[in-house]
């Protein structure tokens, strides 16, 4: 008799008087152990009083080993001749079997795991998708506890919970998860609906659930909240490297066990793609991770080279552009596992179990840049369609950020090789000032900026110090940083005094800035300090175009910034600039600087200013040394500007390197002036120079004298070099012309720069000064 027929037959009284080969299939007990006893010894519960109307129903009978049993029972009664209740007869069978109902089948045949629990976690029904999800049948479950099926662990727990929690509070509940099976050989993830089951009066009588299996919906949103993960995680610097070790910390360990990024060499230098070989592939290998600490299933270390050859999985990826993947078994995969081993067999241990990989190409705007490979051995699933879709979008997008960061770095290059290119690389010699400075270029995302300073001589041993720093970052700011040099380098030639400079400079950039295709003015602007210190006066004229004062560091030790208006920036136009000039005590110490070194959105410039002036103030070896403390104490550790620092120690030229003569504008007067000057050439022992010096002394007073304007003065300077000038009251300037063999002037000039080193004019308060320098060393 099948399972279906088990059938048993009861008195009156409840006693069992006939028991069925089905009945011992289904309780375990045979027909002489069955027979004779009340039928209530082998029930588990009391019959639930709606089965006993409906004499219809699931009742738990306990198995004669010891489970409970689960069956669908129905009772017929029987009378007897004289009408009578004679007993009844018993047909039962597990749940499921023999299910004749539309609602059983369509319950039996569902696609989710459905199931059917007492108030006491015991199994009662069990669709075929939960016996398949449990590995065994509906019979063996029946009437058994829950967490007697299933393995001790937390999720069992949190399952049996929520069970609990449906039967305590009477309310359905959602309960999603991620969590094994006993029949599945990996985790999947669940959305389970637990509702109590009440029966007809209402009473809570048990507690129904349908488990959907949304594993590949979970790995969609996965992968999803990991493409927006990557978006913030990848490219947070502009390094390249540093962008790639980002990549594996996104698909490490939940995408992959290991993962790789190899790039060609050019992408880490300043060069352009070459053309690609559709032979063997050298890459070098700037990335790597895995779950396991070291890496060292890894054949490649950081910084080596690999090359790849043309059957491998990597080759063929960045070869065709797509992401290419190989699973255990496959001969090229094969073969690339055995070359690994071959390559490093340190690691083959930890390549055991290798079953997936995945080599994905790093293109941006149309180039190869390198390939991204990630490998699984833990995770048990092998990498399938979806996956690499996933995979290539994050790899296009880290792609974007590491060539992003290449193109960076090579416009940085070009950026610092630019401006070094116009930075004075050796300051030129003059007496004037010892000079010390440097040039730190910003590290931040905006890229080099236009900060430059000089160091430019003057005539008359006086020396221009020059710092500025144009808007903006990058090569342009770097090329208008380079106009400017050659501007205040042309306008500094003409001698000019430091407000005038700065109003020339100021319509320079107003005219840079409208030839600039339409962009607006302040987008070329620029800040500018110029300072002219003169060591025979010692004295110090400056003006700024909207740069921060310069700090002063007296020989007493004391140091502050010096009082000046800052004026308005370059390319502003239409305003003055007002000139400030004092007298400097030999010794002390101009600081000029760019705001980079005070200014910071986190940092208080006065603080930062103060900071400044102390630091000037501690003892140092040199002016060089002192460089290196003030940016120590003021700069904080990540500047987010460029710095330039100059610093200068005054000197002075005492009056016994320098003679002046006042000159009768007579030319009776030449004669006694040429003799002054031979005899204070003498007197300083340059006997050999005084032959030119009495030639272009005779001329340049002469000419003052023929075409010039009292008072004319003479005056000698001893320095690196003989400087003779020539001042007079007249603001016209000569020219050197080339005089014809009928001319009977118009040679003084020419003679004078014949013999002189160099020459030139400047104009004074009081007129002009033609001034020209000897060479002190020796022709022979």
């Amino acid at each position: 008799m099948e399972d279906a027929s088990a059938a048993a037959i009861i008195d009156a009284r409840g006693i069992l008087t006939g028991w069925s080969e089905g009945a011992r299939r289904l309780t375990g007990y045979p027909a002489h152990e069955a027979v004779g006893r009340a039928v209530r010894e082998l029930l588990a519960e009391a019959v639930p009083p709606e089965a006993v109307s409906a004499r219809s129903g699931t009742v738990m009978v306990r198995h004669r080993d010891g489970y409970l049993v689960g069956l669908r029972v129905r009772a017929c009664a029987v009378t007897g001749p004289d009408g009578e209740s004679g007993g009844y007869v018993i047909t039962a069978a597990t749940p499921g079997r023999g299910e004749t109902s539309l609602a059983g089948q369509a319950f039996q045949q569902a696609s989710m795991s459905m199931s059917v629990f007492d108030t006491s976690q015991r199994y009662l029904r069990l669709n075929d998708a939960a016996c398949h999800v449990m590995g065994v049948s509906e019979e063996t479950l029946l009437g058994r506890h829950f967490p007697e099926t299933v393995e001790e662990a937390e999720h069992s727990r949190g399952f049996n919970w929520h069970l609990r929690h449906v039967v305590e509070t009477g309310r359905p509940l959602r309960y999603e998860s991620y969590t094994g099976a006993p029949a599945l050989n990996r985790e999947h993830a669940w959305v389970t609906e637990m509702w109590p089951v009440r029966d007809a009066a209402g009473s809570l009588v048990g507690t129904a659930l349908a488990a959907f299996d949304s594993t590949e919906q979970y790995w969609a949103r996965q992968r999803l909240a990991l493409l927006n993960e990557a978006a913030a995680a990848i490219g947070t610097t502009l390094d390249v490297i540093r962008t790639a070790e980002e990549l594996i910390g996104v698909v490490v360990p939940r995408f992959a066990d290991f993962a790789s990024v190899d790039l060609f060499d050019w992408v880490l230098g300043a060069d352009e793609a070459p053309t690609a070989s559709a032979e063997e592939i050298t890459l070098r290998r700037v990335a790597h991770g895995s779950v396991t600490e070291g890496t060292p299933e890894a054949a490649v270390h950081l910084g080596e080279v690999d090359v790849y050859p043309s059957f491998s999985p990597i080759a063929r990826a960045m070869r065709e552009g797509r992401a290419i993947v190989s699973q255990a078994g496959e001969p090229a995969f094969m073969r690339w596992v055995a070359e690994r081993n071959s390559r490093a067999p340190g690691g083959r241990p930890y390549r055991k179990g290798v079953h997936s990989m995945m080599a994905v190409p790093l293109r941006a705007r149309g180039t190869t840049l390198g390939v991204a490979v990630a490998v699984r051995v833990a995770q048990p699933d092998d990498y399938a369609d979806d996956d690499a879709v996933f995979a290539e979008e994050l790899a296009s997008r880290a792609a974007v950020c590491v060539d992003n960061a290449r193109r960076f770095a090579r416009e940085r290059t070009t950026a610092l090789a630019l401006q070094h290119s116009l930075l004075p690389r050796g300051l030129p010699g003059q007496a004037a000032v010892q000079v010390a400075h440097r040039y730190l270029p910003s590290g931040s995302a905006a890229g080099i900026g236009g900060d430059w300073f000089d160091v430019i001589p003057l005539s008359g041993s006086r020396v221009a110090l020059v710092v500025g720093d144009i808007v903006g970052h990058g090569i342009p700011s770097t090329a208008t940083m380079g106009r400017l040099v050659t501007a205040v380098r042309t306008l500094a030639d003409v001698d000019l005094p430091p407000d005038e400079l700065l109003t020339h400079l100021d319509d320079l950039v107003t005219h840079l800035a409208s030839d600039d295709q339409g962009d607006e003015v302040a987008e070329l602007g620029a800040t500018c300090l110029y300072a002219v210190y003169d060591p025979v006066t010692r004295r110090l004229n400056l003006a700024a175009a909207g740069h921060p004062a310069p700090a002063l560091v007296l020989p007493d030790g004391s140091a502050r910034l010096i009082p000046m208006s800052a004026g308005p920036p370059l390319g502003v136009g239409g305003l003055p600039f007002e000139a400030t000039e004092l007298q400097l005590p030999e010794g002390s110490v101009v600081a000029l600087y760019t705001d980079g070194l005070v200014e910071d959105r986190d940092r208080d410039v006065d603080h930062a200013t103060d900071e400044l002036c102390r630091a000037l103030t501690v003892p140092a070896d040199s002016l060089d040394a002192l460089c290196d403390t003030v940016l120590k104490a003021v700069l904080p550790e990540e500047p987010g500007d460029d710095v330039a620092l100059l610093l200068a120690r005054t000197r002075a030229l005492g009056t016994d390197q320098v003679a002046t003569w006042d000159v009768t504008p007579d030319p009776a007067e030449v004669a006694a002036t040429r003799q002054a000057a031979t005899d204070q050439l003498a007197a300083w022992g340059l006997d050999e120079t005084a032959f030119v010096t009495e030639l272009v002394v005779s001329e340049l007073v002469t000419n003052a004298i023929r075409y010039g304007a009292p008072p004319i003065q003479l005056r000698l300077i001893r320095d690196r070099t003989l400087i003779c000038e020539v001042s007079d009251g007249s603001s016209t300037s000569p020219h050197l012309r080339r005089a014809h063999q009928d001319d009977e002037g118009g040679r003084g000039l020419l003679l004078v720069a014949q013999l002189t080193q160099r020459w030139g004019s400047r104009q004074t308060t009081r007129g002009k000064t033609i001034w020209c320098e000897q060479s002190l060393t020796p022709l022979f």
